[in-house]
This record gives C-alpha cells, sequence and structure tokens, in this order.
C-alpha cells in the first residue's frame, strides 16, 4: 500500500499540476516528489499525469485516484485533530443521517442534547447511498426504510405522510388533474425512491405510463429548491415542507396522502447499545420524534 507521504506528495502535484510548486509547499526537493509520484504509478499499474513540456496533466485514472486521495487525507486530518483535542474526560458521538432529514428535522433537536453534555464530541455527516455502518465505524445511523438490518439495533422514529406538492403559481398555471396522472405535469423523483411515483398512483388505482419518467434529483433538499422554483410536481414527507406549505411557498396538487410501511430509525451496531453516550443519543431523540410525530394513521 502507498504510503501517507507518497498520497501527500501525490495530491499536491495535482493540485498545482507541478513539482516544482508541489515540492515548495512541502518543503521537500523536486526530485523527491517525483520519486514518489513514480512509486505511486509503480504501485497502482497505471499512470496518473500526463508529462507536458511546461507542465502536468492529470490522466482519468489520476483524476479519479485524487477524489479518492482527498477523502484519505481528509479522513487522517480529522481523525488527528479529534485525538489532539481529545482532553481524557470527553467522548466522540459518530453519527450519519439522511441529508436533508439531518437539515430539517435532526438539526432542530441537537442543540439542546449538546448543551445538556458540554464534554461531548459529536461528529455529523451527511449520506446518501447505502453504506456500511460498522465499517464506517459509526456510533449512530439515520436509516429509512423496513426497520430491520442485521447486526444492527433499531429504534423506530417515526413513518412519515407523503404528498404531492408544488409551487402555486406552477399550479395555477396547469391545473393538474390526478386522476390523468397529472398528464400535463413534469414529474420529479428523488433518486433513492425510483418507484414513489408508481406507488402513489397505484394507492389511488390510477394507471400511468408516466410514473418512471421526469426529472431525478439526489437529495429532497434538492428537490424541495426545485419545487418551490416551478420546476414541477414531487413527492415529498409532509413533515420536511411543513414551512413551505405554511408559508405557501409550496401548495398541495392533490389531496391524498400516501403513507407507507416504511419509517425513520436510528440504527447502532449492537455492541454500542450499552454505551452511555450512544444509549443517551437514541433515548433523547426517541423522545423527541414521540413528541413531534405526525399521527400514526388508523387501521380500518
Amino acid at each position: 500500500m502507498p504510503s501517507t507521504v507518497t498520497i501527500q506528495c501525490f495530491e499536491t502535484a495535482a493540485r498545482h499540476l507541478s513539482f516544482t510548486r508541489a515540492a515548495e509547499e512541502l518543503s521537500i526537493t523536486q526530485s523527491a516528489v517525483s520519486k514518489q509520484v513514480a512509486q505511486l504509478e509503480d504501485v497502482l499499474q497505471r499512470k496518473l499525469f500526463r508529462r507536458l513540456r511546461r507542465s502536468l496533466v492529470l490522466t482519468p485514472e489520476g483524476a479519479l485516484y485524487l477524489s479518492e486521495a482527498r477523502k484519505i487525507l481528509a479522513q487522517l486530518e480529522m481523525s488527528t485533530n479529534t485525538i489532539q483535542t481529545w482532553s481524557g474526560q470527553g467522548e466522540v458521538l459518530k453519527v450519519a443521517t439522511l441529508p436533508t432529514f439531518g437539515s430539517r428535522w435532526l438539526a432542530r433537536h441537537l442543540p439542546a442534547f449538546l448543551e445538556a453534555r458540554p464534554q461531548l464530541t459529536l461528529q455529523l455527516t451527511d449520506r446518501v447511498e447505502a453504506f456500511d455502518v460498522h465499517g464506517e465505524g459509526l456510533d449512530v445511523a439515520v436509516f429509512h426504510g423496513h426497520g430491520s438490518w442485521p447486526g444492527l439495533e433499531c429504534h423506530r422514529l417515526f413513518g412519515e405522510e407523503v404528498v404531492a406538492v408544488a409551487a402555486p403559481h406552477y399550479l395555477a398555471e396547469r391545473q393538474p388533474d390526478a386522476a390523468r396522472a397529472f398528464g400535463d405535469c413534469r414529474l420529479l423523483h428523488l433518486a433513492t425512491r425510483p418507484a414513489a411515483w408508481h406507488h402513489w398512483f397505484a394507492d389511488q388505482g390510477i394507471r400511468s405510463e408516466r410514473s418512471y419518467y421526469g426529472t431525478r434529483v439526489e437529495t429532497f433538499h434538492t428537490l424541495i429548491q426545485m419545487l418551490i422554483n416551478g420546476a414541477g410536481l414531487g413527492l415529498v414527507p409532509r413533515f420536511l415542507i411543513d414551512e413551505e406549505l405554511g408559508s405557501g411557498q409550496l401548495q398541495l396538487a392533490s389531496l391524498h396522502v400516501l403513507t407507507t410501511p416504511d419509517a425513520y430509525y436510528l440504527v447502532t451496531p449492537e455492541a454500542l447499545g450499552e454505551q452511555p453516550h450512544v444509549r443517551h443519543f437514541i433515548e433523547y431523540l426517541v423522545e423527541r420524534a414521540q413528541c413531534s410525530a405526525l399521527p400514526e394513521p388508523s387501521t380500518p
């Protein structure tokens, strides 16, 4: 495996596209930088730079490896800073959350928790794609789904009511008809929920050939901003857009509400469930969720 020094030499040279400037930043010789990069290319069996007459250009492999190298160096820096600033009296809690859930629900409830625990260091990161809680060394994560994942202790927060919304001016211009599957409207999709519109139509007995077509985005945050600006119709959990519905920035395109069996959960590796700082964090958020969650739908 390449050493940290080798990776750092490559990242610096790639950032400057110059061995000379990389050497100046790292306070070593130009030949030392060149040697480290050459050794890295030998390990990878790939050329990372094209060496032109007076400059360097990253190869496609070099650009790909640069992205990974920066993640490695950033993680190393964060871990080093954590240890450097650790007083021996505090605790570190590593939490991963869904981006929009984190900014619109979780962030509201964190200040009071942190105020009561001044010795705790919280490391909060966003995750969109599926990830390994154990492999990434996380203490707690927010998952959305069925509530049963191997090796993880799961604590339900709340379910969600999904509604179809759009900007008022977008609805006024088109007067969309849900019974016609919103045929005159652009449907916006969340990439991680590709079947959302299909389920929403099917729940009403509506057949649509358009339920998988439209614009796809990665996060609810981006989806909500596009909806506000009149990009189309979107399906969004109501609790994420309470403010926008209240202010009139968004409006219901239909009175139908889709309630799915999935819910939001706090998960933690089973081995960590009894650690005090993990347990206190989970208990606090579960209590907050019980106070703020939407009423559960009644069973017919």
